[in-house]
């Protein structure tokens, strides 16, 4: 059973920093794309970032130069370093897999808060 499970959120001023982590069970993240999605109060779930088999990693727009996605092999565990907060970055950040030859994210977790405050 793939279980995803995020941790690391929390409550920040704007200009600060936290560090996401998304800890896998039942499947071995350097197989798959592991990328990161949020949701805000009221709006869709979006895209932020995801980090390929390969190591190859991209950002959304409104992210770019400020989040970093990492990978730990050695722990099953892909990382998201959130540096420059803002308080549009407020959301649930949920962590999502998707396995090789899946045409969608096939495993979600259960999502952590972010809360960035002005």
């Amino acid at each position: 059973q793939v279980q995803l499970v995020e941790s690391g959120g929390g409550l920040v001023q704007a200009g600060g920093s936290l560090r996401l982590s998304c800890a896998a069970s039942g499947l071995t993240l350097r197989t798959a794309i592991t990328a990161w999605f949020r949701q805000a109060p009221g709006k869709e779930r979006e895209f932020v970032t995801r980090v390929s088999r390969f190591g190859t990693t991209y950002y959304a727009d409104s992210v770019k130069g400020r989040f970093t996605i990492s990978r730990d092999n050695a722990k099953n565990t892909v990382n998201l370093q959130m540096n420059s907060l803002k308080p549009e970055d407020t959301a649930v950040y949920y962590c999502a897999v998707k396995t090789a030859g899946s045409g969608e994210y096939d495993y979600w977790g259960q999502g952590t808060q972010v809360t960035v405050s002005s």
